[in-house]
């Protein structure tokens, strides 16, 4: 704001010095003025920042976004109005109410380990798994207070009854049979609290220590006394394998042996009849027969080992027959009258005795 100096109509005929002083005090009312009309502008814009933010969260509070797979539960004044799906929606903004949001995708629970009396009076834990899925998020949210708690609860009540009508062993193998059980007690129980249960897992049965010590023992037994078994087993099926190997090896070297002496006697009953036909067809006579008979006499004789060789009997007829043949041979040489250019003389062949 521009201030400006006008002289004041009452000090026209004073001095300078005074005149000074009047202008002073116009300055300062002038500029008291013009601060005073700023003060008064202040709670306007307070005002209406105010509104400004009033109107930014009123606006939030009326869109509401639903992610997917999700439920919003609207009341209004404290009473339950509708549910909200997945999307974008409006509701009454300072009136309407989101008191819960839930998930209604499967859910996985693991519940702490629960000791349970097995129908021999051995305590067990048992760790169980619940997949269950929120199907009416309104029944989740009013008719029961902690539905996640109501689950656990109602697992271990039904996991001790169906639990105390079994011993420990059948226990331990029954568990389709003890997880089927509980699904169905809680998929009925929890059905009126808007839960669908879909699967029930028992992640592990815990013996007592005692138990498991005396389970390990006969565990271990029963793997001795198998692999005893299998060794036997072993040992007899390779001592029958050997047997089979040593009958077919003793049929086949028989089956060889007789072939190679069916072979070897045939080959000599054909040398012999070749060596018969070839004596046949030469026509030899007994001359030639006893020449042959003393040939094989020192082959016979042959051998450090012979300290004894019998000479057949028919050694002699052999003889005669070989000195006849040699006497008649001389006489064809010699002459008539004993000279060797003379006439022969026949002289009869010595008698061969059979």
């Amino acid at each position: 704001m521009e201030l400006r100096r006008t002289p004041h109509p009452a000090v026209g005929g004073l001095t300078d010095s005074t005149s000074k002083i009047f202008d002073k005090h116009e300055y300062v009312h002038e500029r008291r003025g013009g601060e005073g009309y700023g003060e008064s502008m202040e709670p306007i814009i307070i005002v209406l920042i105010i509104l400004v933010v009033l109107v930014f969260i009123a606006l939030i509070k009326t869109i509401q976004v639903i992610p997917q797979a999700s439920a919003a539960i609207v009341e209004r004044f404290g009473r339950y109005t509708r549910t909200l799906n997945a999307g974008l929606n409006i509701v009454v903004p300072f009136i309407d109410t989101i008191r819960n949001r839930i998930d209604l995708r499967e859910q996985v629970v693991p519940f702490p380990p629960q000791p349970v009396i097995t129908q021999d009076n051995l305590v067990v834990n048992i760790d169980t798994v619940i997949y269950y899925q929120v199907t009416d998020a309104r029944a989740a949210t009013y008719e029961v207070a902690s539905y996640i708690q109501a689950i656990e609860q109602l697992t271990v009540t039904t996991l001790r009854n169906i639990i105390g009508g079994m011993d420990l062993e059948r226990t331990l193998t029954s568990r389709e049979e003890i997880n089927a059980a509980l699904r169905g007690v809680l998929d009925e129980a929890t059905g009126k609290w808007g839960i669908r249960v879909n699967r029930v897992e028992l992640k592990a049965i815990e013996p007592p220590t005692s138990i498991q010590d005396s389970m390990e023992k006969q565990m271990r037994a029963d793997r001795d006394k198998r692999a005893a078994i299998l060794t036997a087993e072993g040992i007899r099926q390779s001592q029958i394998l050997t047997a089979e190997g040593e009958k077919q090896s003793a049929i086949l070297r028989a089956e060889g042996e007789a072939k190679a002496a069916a072979l070897r006697a045939e080959g000599e009953a054909q040398a012999i009849r070749t060596v018969f036909e070839s004596i046949h067809a030469g026509d030899p006579d007994q001359k030639l027969l006893s020449y042959q008979y003393l040939q094989m006499l020192p082959k016979i004789a042959e051998g450090d080992a012979n300290k004894l060789w019998i000479v057949p009997s028919e050694i002699g007829d052999a003889l005669k027959g070989l000195s006849g043949a040699v006497g008649n041979f001389g006489l064809m040489g010699q002459g008539p009258g004993g000279s060797s250019g003379g006439g022969t003389e026949r002289r009869e062949k010595p008698p061969i005795t059979d």
